[in-house]
């Protein structure tokens, strides 16, 4: 069987650190085809590096900043510009559908009012309930990362025979440990290395559990200039934009 593989179309932090794409990441295998997180800037980076827009089926929200949810508009708006057929799936944290339309008036006033030529579902999750969309299975976890902008989900997710789990911006929080817990492909957030900043994660941090969580595989994401600066002394995988990973 092809293996899976996740390409980082973004995988920079909400302040575009390093000249880095907003966050988003593009799974494919055998029989599926997703996006997890949507940022700003995902559109241009899909096209960028000729992922087909069309043949995405599920698009998976961690939380509402625009670093992670702002593309949808942009991407929305191709579709209906590029005469997209295929069925969408929306799914993100409770209050997903007032969010989006808040969204899209906001960059493209009347846009939400615009009826779709292709089907277009927006389907609200519920953390630690597992939700079944075609061949993937996704179980969000709650996460911790402020006050606004939420609720904040992390996820699992199942296919083909193989796990891959995001922990989304967040700081340290127990969930993490099942979220994670010998996942083929586990990619943490790392906003800083050991400086504490207050709703994220840093590596120090990170680092303490994973003997806990046990991920066969570790890339870490989301990194500030503190992350970026030290890149070479690192002894973990780190993610950089259009970066391929087999699942």
């Amino acid at each position: 069987i092809e293996p899976m593989q996740l390409q980082f179309v973004g995988c920079g932090d909400a302040f575009g650190s390093g000249g880095r794409q907003n966050t988003c990441f593009h799974v494919t295998g055998h029989r599926v085809n997703f996006l997890i997180d949507c940022g700003a800037t995902s559109l241009p980076a899909l096209k960028r590096l000729g992922i087909a827009r069309d043949d995405i089926d599920l698009i998976l929200i961690t939380h509402f900043h625009g670093d992670h949810f702002a593309g949808l508009p942009f991407l929305l708006l191709d579709a209906q510009f590029t005469r997209r057929s295929r069925p969408l799936v929306i799914a993100g944290p409770e209050g997903i559908e007032m969010r989006l339309t808040q969204v899209m008036e906001a960059l493209f006033e009347h846009s939400s009012k615009t009826k779709q030529k292709f089907e277009l579902s927006v389907v609200a999750l519920r953390p630690e309930e597992t939700f079944i969309f075609g061949a993937v299975d996704v179980t969000p976890f709650s996460v911790v990362h402020g006050e606004s902008g939420g609720p904040f989900l992390a996820y699992r997710v199942e296919a083909e025979g193989r796990v891959v789990a995001y922990s989304a911006d967040t700081e340290w929080t127990e969930t993490l440990v099942p979220l994670g817990r010998d996942a083929d492909l586990f990619v943490a957030e790392a906003y800083t290395y050991d400086r504490m900043v207050k709703n994220h994660l840093s590596l120090v941090t990170l680092e303490a559990h994973l003997s806990e969580i046990k991920p066969k595989r570790l890339v870490l994401t989301h990194m500030s200039d503190d992350m970026l600066g030290r890149l070479d002394t690192l002894d973990y995988t780190t993610a950089s934009d259009g970066m391929v990973v087999q699942v």
